[in-house]
């Protein structure tokens, strides 16, 4: 009599391929993107550059195994991702690069255009707006277009590049400028007195159960090669300053300006955020977070 098949167990696809990674097509990155090509790090991974909307979606979907994702999508899809420690965009103050640019002032803004590529900073624009400043205004989302948004809405909410730039004619015009422009990161630090952390890096929970010593590496390059590029920040901007808009100084402001940790106080202003949030019903209550390889 023949002897039972001894059975096999399976392997997921995802043990094999290479691991499939976000990118974010922002300057607010270009840090860890530059440190990443200079470091030496050699990772055999699948790299997607796309906006922070469409990689909050495919990480959420599972077309991705690591990214950045938005702090309010990151609430929403905890239980589905686990965050990689020491790495964000947020900032303890100023941002420069999340605004509210409005064409009256703020206390008679009725109406608001919210960029389609943003989710966190909507949100916080609104708990700001509503919550703090008791304004009710209407919403419409709308391409991150500010003279198009601006002749749809008394004001706008933008991130990355196009709110940077708003902040630096804002700037440079000073009471010359036709817009208010309301820094988010340095708004929501008055209202709370904690940092802001716009998007956390995080990988698919049965991705990093699966593969955690891939997770590792990635995490391990990443903060490894964020770390080179902000000693050799200077040259960083340098480059960027060659195909951008913004000077020298202004990018190494900005750089030096964001923050990239995720420490204690920067949990804490996690907390802060998403109890604000979960009494919206925007994000679930009580959410845990839960790092990899911890």
């Amino acid at each position: 009599m023949p002897a039972a098949p001894v059975p096999v167990p399976s392997v997921p696809a995802s043990a094999f391929r290479r691991p499939r990674v976000g990118h974010i097509q922002f300057l607010n990155c270009l840090p860890l993107y530059w440190g990443l090509v200079n470091s030496g790090a050699v990772l055999d991974v699948e790299l997607t550059k796309d906006t922070p909307d469409r990689l909050n979606e495919a990480l959420v979907a599972g077309d991705l195994d690591i990214g950045p994702i938005s702090l309010v999508e990151y609430l929403r899809h905890a239980d589905e991702l686990v965050v990689l420690p020491d790495l964000a965009v947020g900032s303890d103050g100023p941002v420069l690069s999340v605004v509210l640019a409005s064409a009256v002032p703020v206390d008679r803004i009725r109406s608001v255009a919210l960029g389609s590529t943003s989710r966190t900073s909507v949100l916080l624009a609104q708990m700001l707006l509503e919550d703090r400043l008791g304004l009710w205004p209407t919403y419409t989302i709308m391409p991150p277009d500010l003279p198009l948004m601006l002749r749809e809405a008394d004001a706008a909410v933008l991130i990355g590049d196009v709110a940077l730039r708003a902040t630096y004619d804002a700037e440079r015009a000073g009471e010359a400028h036709p817009l208010h422009v309301v820094d988010l990161g340095a708004a929501w630090r008055d209202w709370s007195g904690l940092p802001m952390v716009f998007a956390v890096w995080a990988a698919r929970r049965d991705f990093a159960q699966a593969r955690p010593g891939v997770v590792k590496e990635v995490h391990d390059a990443f903060r490894g090669s964020l770390d080179l590029a902000l000693r050799q920040v200077d040259a960083v901007a340098r480059h960027a300053a060659r195909w951008e808009v913004f000077d020298v100084a202004t990018l190494t402001r900005y750089f030096t300006t964001l923050d990239f940790s995720l420490g204690e106080r920067q949990l804490e202003g996690i907390t802060a955020f998403a109890r604000r949030a979960a009494a919206r019903d925007a994000v679930p209550a009580d959410v845990n977070v839960l790092f990899a390889n911890g």
